[in-house]
């Protein structure tokens, strides 16, 4: 029940808050995305996937949707199970997970021939996005997590 309530949290304060900062280079950390890593590396792969899948259908069905309905959903759960596999500790998951997240979006919104992919707005956005995610990343994981994720702030 907590990590629902954490998962709805973090969608609304990055739709509310987030979303709307003017930070440099145009881009915004993943609250959503930190949370689940939190949640899976605190309750493992199989309901890492179940909360991934779930906030994956939320962030579909939240407008201003500009992708299609199912996309968020595959992403953030096979990210959930990965995060749940723990693969190398806390520290190296988080990494491997706030990188492999838009990388996996952007090869699904590619396949199933997203106009808005294009090279230019990738090599602009995904650098970015990812590196706000990974400053933020110890503080929101460590809040979610608890002392599961106590390797990422050591």
């Amino acid at each position: 029940m907590m990590a629902v309530l954490a998962v709805i949290a973090a969608l609304l304060l990055q739709l509310t808050v987030v979303n709307r900062l003017s930070l440099p280079a145009g881009g915004v950390p993943d609250l959503v995305l930190l949370v689940l890593i939190g949640v899976a590396l605190s309750r493992g792969p199989a309901a890492g996937a179940v909360i991934g899948f779930s906030a994956g259908v939320l962030v579909d069905l939240t407008p201003p949707t500009a992708h299609v309905l199912g996309q968020y959903a595959f992403v953030y759960a096979l990210i959930g199970y990965l995060a749940g596999r723990g693969i190398g500790g806390p520290v190296w998951t988080v990494v491997l997970c706030v990188l492999a997240a838009p990388l996996l979006a952007a090869g699904v919104a590619w396949l199933i021939a997203d106009p808005r992919v294009s090279s230019p707005a990738l090599a602009l956005t995904l650098p970015v996005t990812t590196v706000y995610s990974l400053l933020l990343a110890p503080v929101v994981v460590w809040l979610v997590a608890g002392d599961r994720a106590r390797g990422v702030l050591a």
